[in-house]
């Protein structure tokens, strides 16, 4: 059995409709002398372009520095760049961001840096942008370092519609004048809070293999976040932050990336402050349709029963949004704990459902024999201890997938459940997620036709590479001499090595990509080790796997982050020892969950 899914690969999953390589040739942003490239908080730039704010304009227009890149960089698997061709030069650009309560000169940085092993030998040259600021306190500004997920994806989604100065203002959950979208200044934006470093894995943007390696040379798991481990350590050293707070913030893939990354920079010295992690998958096993998507077998369906009952939740927030509930639920994050509580008491029941539920999401509900689904009477009998409809209890358990059975006849988002369109509609052809068409081409349009000019930086010879999806179809999930990651152990002996490492969850009530529920239930994995008692805060918003895209989530997401910056507890967030208990039959954080599964 092969079984196919539609995803994209901004997130996690397979889509071979998505993967459009963008042409940005003479547009992609350009730079100067990369020594300087960061806008450090003490260098003289950084300090020119906040020496006198009454004539800014002026002042930074003759401080500007473009850069036209002539390098022909190149995504493909077997290609690499000569070493000859490696530069560091970047586009420097200077800014005033009025967005917030008090105006922020910054400075946009956008180039390449060499990322090298530790004997010195070069990796890869990564693009990035950098947005810093100068520090109003004496103090050394805390950078996070941004990156999306795929495998296979730029880091432009997070940077064209997170907390960068600008954004691309969607109108999640709808398409209102699709695709025209329009960049403006971000008022939700952490510039006044930290320094912002986007990261473009190797093969996609504008990064690329330094021979002998090849691009296809860090397309796993372990290659990956060694070479993203070397780039921030060239970062750090080019720009003299070695003393600055240091954070990691990563998205779907970039949430196992991340607890990944951290062990590896924690044991090569470098002492991480915290790490955000958004719309997670902390462990592929836990989530039975990505695992046997991934395997293209029936053995990732270990965990199907804890899948199901992960993915329940969101669903039902989904159901909610389109009055598939009775009675009506006013609070979000009461009718998420009603949901968790059914599921948890159904348990057992969906013992029974579990595999040909997980296979009917994959479109191959027969791979295992005739399917099991609970009989119309059984899921009447759920409608009032659920709080769903029976059309939505019925579009739950199908043997089609949930994303066309919750409305007849319409088409929900996987990334944004709240997101819908009429089968009838053309876009759905090319691709079947309509949360995906949401943002794919009006965020590659942003970055050619309005990102040039403001970063500064063209590549007339190079095509950057949102979304290269030959990578996942060529990646080494394995770790941990394991075939996926499991990545709790990581988070764990990261927290060991530094019990001060900040930890902050994020997570949108209506993905239905990373479900909120399977996060908390892999979170609270932790709850196993004796005595361990982490900096982990976990928050829930309205929206989906891209929860900062919606108007509401956006500016709940930056107070919560503020207050996570500067070390404050989040009123509404949940703690390890608030988090629901962890699954029966998952292992404790600090064994990988093979091991769990052989002694079951």
């Amino acid at each position: 059995m092969k079984p196919n899914r539609s995803s994209s690969g901004y997130g996690l999953g397979r889509s071979p409709a998505l993967g459009r390589l963008v042409g940005v040739g003479a547009l992609l942003v350009g730079i100067s002398l990369v020594t300087g490239c960061g806008g450090d908080d003490g260098s003289p730039v950084a300090s020119a372009a906040s020496a006198n704010q009454t004539d800014v304009t002026a002042k930074t227009v003759q401080a500007n520095q473009p850069y036209v890149d002539p390098v022909a960089y190149s995504s493909n698997a077997t290609d690499s760049l000569d070493p000859s061709q490696v530069s560091e030069n970047a586009a420097v650009m200077h800014y005033q961001w009025t967005a917030g309560t008090t105006p922020v000169n910054y400075t946009t940085t956008t180039g390449h840096l060499t990322a090298s092993d530790a004997s010195g030998n070069p990796e890869a040259t990564m693009s990035y942008v950098a947005y810093t600021a100068p520090s109003t306190n004496g103090q050394p500004r805390p950078v996070t370092f941004f990156y999306n997920g795929g495998p296979g994806s730029s880091s432009i989604w997070l940077r064209l519609g997170s907390f960068a100065p600008t954004r691309v203002a969607t109108p999640d959950p709808l398409l209102t004048n699709w695709p025209n979208y329009t960049l403006v200044d971000n008022a939700e934006s952490l510039i006044a809070t930290t320094d912002m470093v986007f990261i473009d894995p190797p093969g996609t943007g504008l990064s690329e293999a330094i021979a002998p390696n090849t691009n296809q040379s860090f397309w796993g798991s372990d290659v990956d976040v060694n070479v993203m481990r070397d780039f921030i350590q060239r970062y750090l050293t080019v720009n003299s932050r070695s003393s600055s707070p240091i954070y990691l913030y990563g998205e779907s893939y970039g949430t196992p990336r991340t607890n990944m990354l951290a062990l590896a920079l924690e044991s090569a010295g470098v002492h991480l402050t915290g790490i955000v992690l958004q719309s997670s998958i902390l462990n592929y096993f836990a989530d039975a349709v990505e695992a046997t998507a991934i395997e293209n077998s029936t053995a990732g369906l270990k965990l199907a029963t804890d899948t199901l009952v992960g993915y329940y939740p969101g669903y039902a927030a989904v159901a909610s949004y389109f009055n598939q509930v009775s009675p009506s639920q006013p609070s979000q994050s009461a009718f998420a704990t009603q949901s968790e509580q059914f599921v948890t008491n159904k348990y057992s029941t969906f013992k029974t459902y579990a595999n040909s539920w997980a296979l009917s999401q994959l479109g191959s509900p027969n791979a295992l024999g005739t399917p099991k689904f609970p009989s119309k009477s059984t899921l009447a009998s759920w409608e009032s201890p659920s709080g769903l409809t029976l059309q939505a209890l019925t579009g739950y358990f199908s043997k089609t997938p949930f994303q066309t059975t919750l409305l007849p006849g319409t088409t929900i988002g996987r990334y944004d459940g709240r997101v819908s369109l009429p089968n009838s509609d053309s876009r759905l052809a090319s691709d079947g997620d309509p949360s995906d068409i949401l943002i794919s081409q009006p965020f590659t349009t942003a970055l050619q036709t309005q990102m040039p000019n403001y970063l500064g930086y063209t590549a007339p010879n190079a095509t950057f590479v949102p979304l290269n999806d030959n990578i996942i179809g060529s990646w080494d999930f394995s770790h941990d001499g394991q075939p996926l990651p499991d990545t709790l152990p990581d988070l764990l002996a990261a927290i060991q090595m530094n019990p001060q490492l900040k930890v902050l969850s994020s997570n949108g009530y209506h993905d239905l990509a990373t479900p909120f529920f399977n996060t908390e239930k892999q979170l609270a994995r932790l709850q196993t080790v004796s005595g361990l008692n982490p900096k982990l805060q976990v928050t829930f918003y309205q929206g989906g796997h891209m929860i900062y895209l919606d108007d509401v989530a956006r500016p709940q997401m930056k107070s919560d982050l503020v207050a996570y910056f500067g070390g404050q507890s989040i009123p509404s967030a949940l703690t390890l020892a608030t988090l629901p208990a962890p699954w029966a039959d998952e292992n404790p954080a600090g064994t990988p969950t093979l091991t769990a599964q052989a002694a079951h």
